[in-house]
């Protein structure tokens, strides 16, 4: 029978001041957690916050209205790019 815990191995080190030392031991302490857990946990939350502005995105009518018109306009013509696409590459 396989093990269906995921082993963590991998190690982040961090070196901080004695006073923030002190303020995550009472913090981890306050959610009855340990330094190591309360850590990651909240650094896994602020990481997820972070990557979901990159994802998400949320618009008023307005907003969205102007967004929408902005997709649906023809593209400009790039001409250096276009050039660059005609160009046989020097693999070929």
């Amino acid at each position: 029978m396989r093990n269906s815990v995921k082993r963590r191995e991998d190690r982040l080190e961090v070196r901080l001041t004695p006073k923030a030392k002190s303020m995550l031991k009472r913090a981890a302490s306050v959610e009855r957690k340990t330094v190591s857990a309360f850590i990651l946990d909240k650094g896994l939350e602020a990481a997820a916050e972070t990557l979901a502005d990159r994802r998400e995105f949320r618009l008023n009518a307005k907003q969205y209205d102007a967004f929408a018109a902005a997709l649906d306009r023809p593209s400009k013509p790039l001409q250096r790019l276009e050039r660059l696409l005609k160009t046989p590459s020097v693999i070929e």
